[in-house]
């Protein structure tokens, strides 16, 4: 039976060893699959900066300028033993990490040029130091903690959080 919780939540990433923090606090729909099986749905905010959001400016029929905001929506995909974290939405730039507890997963980022067609992708290893879920019958905190690595070369160490205020 699918029910579902509106709520607040704050998303955040840091890593140890690089100057990357970022903190997203929005609303989300906290949707029950199983009983240990959840989907988290969250919009990002929208930011106003046209450089900073990923938005793109368009020549209309009459050419002039117009700017096309569109929101990113993340998608988390909860369970005791894996993580699945998707972000699409804004038009150039999605991604999709698999996390498991102490394995190896892959960790996808796609890039749209102006063609259409043009689509790049990047694979990127991962590796979970841990995975932890805390909450009784829901989810009300979330941490992933992982390393990104480039075949041999490891390019970061992560921690993202996630606090579900029910």
């Amino acid at each position: 039976m699918l029910t579902q919780h509106h709520t607040s939540v704050c998303l955040s990433l840091t890593a140890y060893d690089l100057p990357v923090w970022s903190v997203v606090q929005t609303d989300a729909t906290l949707y029950q699959r199983e009983p240990e099986k959840f989907h988290l749905l969250l919009t990002e905010p929208l930011i106003q900066d046209p450089i900073a959001s990923g938005s793109h400016l368009v020549l209309d029929k009459a050419q002039t300028v117009t700017n096309i905001l569109t929101p990113r929506l993340l998608w988390l995909e909860i369970s005791p033993d894996r993580v699945v974290m998707t972000m699409q939405g804004n038009g150039q730039f999605s991604y999709r990490h698999f996390w498991e507890h102490r394995a190896y997963g892959m960790s996808r980022y796609w890039l749209q040029m102006n063609d259409v067609s043009d689509k790049h992708q990047i694979r990127l290893r991962n590796f979970t130091r841990s995975l932890f879920i805390k909450g009784k019958k829901l989810p009300r905190h979330l941490r992933v903690e992982y390393e990104l690595w480039a075949n041999q070369l490891q390019i970061g160490h992560y921690v993202m959080n996630v606090e579900i205020k029910l």
